[in-house]
């Protein structure tokens, strides 16, 4: 059976078709506890791989070069500086990159000249820079109050955009997901943290919160005459919204990986593009954790959240009784609602449409 893209997001978005994404929303938020948990632990086991810039040191470049064997420049690190442990890297295919600790001055001159020897190249096609710890540490500190600022003028304008605090909890949470998720693969993976990832990590997570946000809005919409109605309840309702918006995700998110698949597997794997491959993981990790999390963690944990007002309580005990008197509201299996005939629509959820006849 061909699959028709166009019909199953319009089945989505008219209601008659459901995935009871928010029904099911202990299994999914269960499953992205589970995550979050083995990305801690990850993190604590392996740690986060800082470079210079956080941590301090020297790196060195050498370009063009015939013989491009990391091994000469660990036994040049050795000799003038025993002490430190080198992280040697190919960039593209002749240029070798080699970080440090913080060493002395002078000890990175005369370093710089026994690489130019020992890779037979002018020293010239040698270039050197180093950062003091002290500014390594001003530089983490910047970041992480970048982060907090962010993270709080987010939980400001959600709240005050949806008038509804529970809206931004449920977002924050998705974005903290996001956020221990991509640093716990790079954990895992040993990449090095850069300022460049640090950026990434921030891009993620304007993302992930634009994807949320277009999900609560649709919420808000079918949810904004609820207690008017007594055909659904607000769980009903946010997971329509949610099928609803459900094909824009993923369209989005496919067409935004596209480019950022190419940044990373071409430009990091084939040229060796150091600053590409930093960010373009975070990119990559982040983007598609945050799809996922759009989904599967921000609306139903904020159904979570939002079924236990006592308001909410009330209307979702009227519109069960009503239908344990007889009322001719169904829920079916897939958790679409048919009223009799009718499906909900598309705005609002006090509106219904007919049922298309002929149409399997």
């Amino acid at each position: 059976m061909k699959l028709n893209l166009a019909q199953w997001g319009n089945r989505l978005h008219s209601g008659e078709k459901t995935y009871p994404i928010v029904q099911e929303r202990r299994r999914w938020l269960g499953f992205s506890a589970a995550l979050m948990v083995a990305c801690i632990i990850v993190l604590v086991v392996k740690q986060l791989n800082f470079g210079v810039d956080f941590t301090g040191g020297a790196v060195f470049q050498v370009s063009d070069v015939a013989n491009p064997d990391p091994a000469i420049a660990i036994d040049v690190v050795t000799q003038y500086a025993p002490d430190e442990e080198p992280r040697v890297s190919l960039l593209g295919v002749n240029d070798i990159r080699v970080q440090v600790g913080v060493i002395e001055l002078e000890t990175a001159r005369a370093m710089s000249t026994a690489l130019a020897d020992a890779y037979g190249v002018p020293e010239s096609q040698v270039s050197s820079t180093q950062v003091g710890p002290t500014w390594g540490a001003e530089v983490g500190k910047k970041a992480i109050q970048g982060l907090l600022i962010f993270l709080v003028l987010v939980s400001l304008v959600m709240t005050l955009y949806f008038r509804a605090w529970r809206m931004a909890v449920a977002g924050l949470a998705a974005l903290f997901h996001d956020l221990i998720f991509t640093v716990g693969i790079y954990a895992l993976i040993g990449f090095e943290v850069t300022p460049a990832s640090v950026i990434g990590f921030l891009t993620i997570l304007g993302y992930s919160l634009y994807d949320t946000v277009v999900v609560f809005d649709k919420v808000r919409e079918n949810t904004e005459n609820l207690t008017s109605q007594n055909r659904y309840t607000y769980e009903e309702l946010a997971n329509l919204a949610l099928n609803q918006t459900l094909v824009r995700s993923i369209n989005t998110s496919v067409v935004a990986l596209l480019p950022v698949s190419a940044i990373l597997f071409i430009g990091s794997l084939l040229l060796g593009a150091g600053t590409l491959k930093d960010i373009a993981l975070a990119l990559f990790v982040g983007m598609a954790v945050g799809t996922y999390s759009s989904i599967f963690v921000a609306t139903p944990l904020e159904v979570a959240l939002r079924t236990r007002e006592p308001r909410i309580v009330a209307h979702t005990a009227k519109v069960l009784e009503a239908r344990e008197l007889g009322a001719t509201d169904v829920v079916n299996s897939d958790g679409s609602v048919r009223v009799g005939s009718l499906t909900p629509g598309a705005h609002r959820g006090t509106a219904a449409q007919p049922k298309r006849k002929g149409r399997k």
